[in-house]
């Protein structure tokens, strides 16, 4: 019995997503490495803070780290149709353990510099790009195709677990310091950790992650990039979803290190109670992760989506008017909430509308044109934060939200 057979076996004999092993090991890995993200998602604000001073140099940060989505999303989308999706996990995340790992190392010898820590961003992001797109596009063969939705609302449930219990524990093993500097180098290092924790889960992964295809004449990687962005394009959904995607991302990017410079500024919130502020998103993402599969089924697809962005600009609004910790906490909890029903609706619909052999194509060309806007966000936000203030930025986030909200509802969205 061949390779393929197995697969197939092995699959027929899977009666819940609860008993599939394979599915377990993917989510557990990721459960660990999303939690060290997070961990040192907190630290590295701080960190450039500490070093610098400056708001702007911790948006400029933030902007490499997700610069990569901008740089990088179209052609990995074609090459991990190519490649071997396990393989390229396991190396992405190989190589985001090293480039972790190397900040605490040149701390201890007195080298910790900003070009180091954007170089490291880099890193990090570009192995997220890679990583993501080739596990999305693996989801399909690893679960059954009824189980899809849910396979893909409990990713986005491990995201806001990681995000509930990230902060503060970042919080925790920073406090663990006398100097904020040596405390996020111990963040570093639990972050650095968590991605050698998901290469040993991959190894132990047996279904593949990609159909077996005959031997075909490879074409340009232009082309290829191509026949992905033409079929999104020729889908009218997607394209109204890339249009609204790209704006939600592009404001919503710089909330976090807005909260940050608040907290350690107008508001005089220390760290620990920062961990426990930032904590309420995945509070909220994990709620959302779990009753995303059920409204999906309930609601229609237009209703979801537009209802998402205003709540988004209520969210907003309230960050912008807070003026004490709960409800700081409201704000960053309904935020969370919302992107798992979001994402659950939307990505759903993608995989289940798109061929297998386009699903990386199809998956980057989306996350290329949504979330390469994120970037610009971050650096926007951090630019703006100086002259207006915090306050300020978050009144214009949610204004712009507002908008595209009610833009949305006057398209085909509402009828979807």
């Amino acid at each position: 019995m061949n390779q393929k057979e197995d697969a197939q076996e092995e699959r027929g004999q899977k009666r819940s997503l609860w008993r599939n092993r394979d599915f377990h090991l993917l989510w557990s890995g990721q459960t660990v490495s999303v939690l060290g993200s997070n961990v040192s998602r907190l630290a590295m604000p701080l960190l450039v803070l500490a070093l610098t001073g400056s708001p702007a140099q911790a948006g400029f940060m933030a902007a490499v780290r997700q610069a990569p989505y901008l740089l990088f999303s179209l052609p990995a989308g074609a090459l991990v149709d190519r490649w071997n999706r396990k393989l390229t996990m396991i190396c992405c995340d190989g190589a985001r353990w090293l480039a972790l790992g190397s900040v605490p190392v040149a701390f201890a010898l007195g080298h910790v510099s900003l070009l180091h820590l954007y170089i490291v961003s880099f890193i990090e992001g570009t192995g997220y790009v890679f990583f993501s797109l080739a596990q999305i596009a693996a989801l399909p063969q690893v679960v059954e195709p009824e189980h899809l939705a849910r396979a893909y609302a409990f990713d986005n449930v491990t995201e806001y677990v990681g995000g509930l219990f990230g902060p503060s524990v970042g919080a925790f093993i920073i406090a663990l310091a006398s100097q904020v500097r040596t405390g996020t180098m111990l963040a570093y290092v639990f972050d650095s950790v968590s991605y050698l924790v998901s290469v040993v889960s991959l190894l132990f992964i047996r279904v593949s992650f990609q159909m077996e295809r005959a031997a075909e004449k490879r074409r340009a990687l232009y082309r290829e990039i191509a026949e992905g962005l033409r079929f999104l394009w020729r889908q009218p959904l997607l394209r109204i979803m890339v249009v609204l995607t790209t704006i939600v991302n592009f404001l919503q990017s710089p909330i976090t290190l807005i909260i940050i410079v608040l907290a350690r500024g107008p508001l005089h919130i220390n760290v620990q109670l920062l961990g426990l502020v930032l904590s309420a998103e995945g509070v909220g993402g994990v709620l959302g992760g779990f009753v995303a599969p059920w409204l999906r089924a309930r609601l229609r697809f237009g209703h979801i989506i537009t209802g998402s962005v205003i709540l988004w600009a209520a969210a907003a609004l309230a960050l912008a008017l807070a003026p004490s910790v709960p409800l700081l906490i409201v704000g960053i909890g309904i935020t969370g909430l919302l992107w798992p029903i979001y994402g659950v609706t939307l990505v759903t619909y993608r995989l289940s509308i798109t061929p297998e052999h386009l699903q990386g194509r199809v998956n980057s060309a989306f996350r290329f044109l949504s979330y390469g806007s994120e970037p610009l966000g971050a650096a926007v936000g951090g630019l703006l934060l100086a002259p207006l203030g915090g306050q300020t930025v978050l009144f214009l986030i949610a204004g712009g939200l507002a908008l595209s909200g009610i833009g949305a509802f006057f398209t085909s969205l509402r009828k979807a």
